[in-house]
Order: structure tokens, then sequence, then C-alpha cells
């Protein structure tokens, strides 16, 4: 992946899809609704044995940033790393399929990657459940150099 300077950066967002046909439409509405349009999206079906293929294929069809992969069960690194092989952007977001996304989220992760010139974004997240909801993240935005994100990583949930 090379980061061009002539044109609006391609952002490949892969987004594992096995079991979550209650989720999925509120997922890829989110992502078909971002701000930020210059997506490729990756569905990759690993062999949901629910309707979720055909419902990535329906999102295909009237989309053409989408493309489906449907593959037998491999487990979620394999659906991801399926999803890697077929990315051509200058980066690469995830998105977990009984998820959604804020409508300005990568506009707001490539703008600030630009101003920093950062190599990673990590965002924080909203965990709903039916009687609470926990934050998990940073409240306000952070920059860190290698040494201090890998210990982010290492130590504590902010990164997880």
């Amino acid at each position: 992946m090379t980061k061009t300077l002539n044109r609006e950066p391609k952002i490949s967002v892969i987004v594992p899809v096995y079991k979550v046909e209650p989720y999925l439409r509120k997922c890829l509405d989110s992502i078909i609704n971002q701000t930020y349009r210059n997506l490729q999206i990756i569905l990759v079906d690993d062999g949901s044995p629910d309707n979720c293929g055909a419902i990535c294929d329906e999102y295909a069809s009237k989309d053409s940033r989408i493309e489906v992969i449907h593959q037998e069960n491999g487990g979620v690194s394999a659906a991801r790393n399926a999803g890697l092989k077929l990315a051509a952007g200058d980066y690469i977001g995830w998105v977990d399929s009984d998820d959604w996304i804020e409508p300005d989220m990568y506009a707001y992760m490539l703008e600030n990657m630009q101003k920093y010139e950062a190599d990673i974004a990590v965002c924080s997240r909203l965990e709903c459940f039916k009687e609470r909801k926990l934050f998990k993240g940073w409240r306000q935005m952070e920059v860190l150099d290698k040494k201090q994100a890998l210990e982010k990583l290492l130590e504590n949930e902010q990164m997880q």
C-alpha cells in the first residue's frame, strides 16, 4: 500500500461476517453512509449458516464500492486475511459485523493520521449491553510514538 499525494486516499474496510444476521444491516449502513466516500468495502462471508451471505450480496448489488468474498468457515482471522488479499486501499480499516460506526469516523481518523503523519489510528468504542453502556478507549486524542503505543497495547484495555 502506497500513499498517493495526487488523489484522495482510498480506505479498504474489511468486515468479517459470520452469524450476525440481526446486526448486519445496521453495520453495513453505517459503513456505506460514511462522510468519507473513497472506500473499498470488503465483506467476507465466512461460511455463515444464516442469511448473511445473501445480505452481503444484496448490498454489493446496490453499492459498487462493496466486494463480497464467500468462503468456508475458517474463523475471524482467516476471514480478515482473505479480505487483506483483496484490499487495494492506501489504508486498511476493520469493522466487526455486529458493530456500527459513527458517520464521520473514517474522515476524522484519516484527517488526523495525515495531520500527525501517523501510521496507525485507533478509536474508542462504546460497548452496549441491555442494562448499561461501557466506554472503552480515550476521552481525548493522544499521539503516541511506537514505544508508547506498544506499552498501551500490552498493559491496558484501551487498545483491545
